[in-house]
């Protein structure tokens, strides 16, 4: 009775005389949550296929969950390169290109806060004042790097994908060993990688 109780005071139940227990509004509106996830991943996963293909280096998908990154799609690439990272897993946003690229759009105060809370948890070290210049350049790009910063000898490409209002909702990067990822070729993917984020964005509605 007291979960039931617990369950209806937060919406998940409601209880009406003589009728019981039904379920509630915040059930619906977690539904309608997953269901516009859903369709994201599903408008993103052609062109996400496509850039997978066209470098043969792994593709993720994911969007901002908290104050973390959360990846919602992955596409392994076809070399030999081992990534740790699963669907559903959540990552910093400060080390990783994904999370660079959610930031883009946020106010460089909510970046320090962002930063020095991901340093006190234990992300790799590096000065506060190197990674602000990068992240300017990376405004200034419309795309963003990880540079080994997030998992040893990986280096990735990352670039927002925004919704018909322009909001950044969500992210895609291009992932691969160092060894694949020279200066040069990072430059030259961030290009294709920003051209498929532009793909994505016009799906859902960006002009």
């Amino acid at each position: 009775h007291r979960l039931a109780n617990a369950l209806i005071d937060r919406g998940f139940v409601t209880y009406l005389p003589r009728e019981g227990y039904q379920l509630g509004p915040k059930l619906l509106q977690l539904g309608f949550l997953a269901q516009s996830q859903a369709d994201v991943v599903q408008i993103a996963r052609p062109r996400m296929e496509a850039l997978a293909a066209q470098s043969e280096d792994t593709v993720h998908f994911g969007r901002l969950d908290g104050e973390l990154a959360l990846y919602l799609d992955k596409i392994p690439g076809r070399r030999r390169v081992d990534i740790s990272s699963r669907v559903g897993d959540r990552q910093p946003l400060t080390s990783t290109g994904l999370g660079k690229a959610l930031l883009l759009d946020a106010p460089e105060a909510e970046w320090q806060r962002a930063f020095e809370r991901e340093q006190a948890g234990g992300a790799p070290s590096i000065d506060y004042a190197t990674w602000l210049q990068r992240m300017r350049g990376y405004v200034a790009a419309g795309h963003a790097f990880d540079l080994e910063e997030n998992e040893d000898l990986i280096r990735c490409v990352a670039a927002p994908v925004r919704d018909a209002s322009g909001k950044i909702v969500a992210a895609i990067s291009l992932s691969s060993a160092a060894q694949y990822m020279d200066d040069g070729r990072m430059a030259a993917l961030s290009h294709e990688v920003r051209g498929t984020a532009e793909q994505i964005s016009r799906d859902l509605g960006w002009t």
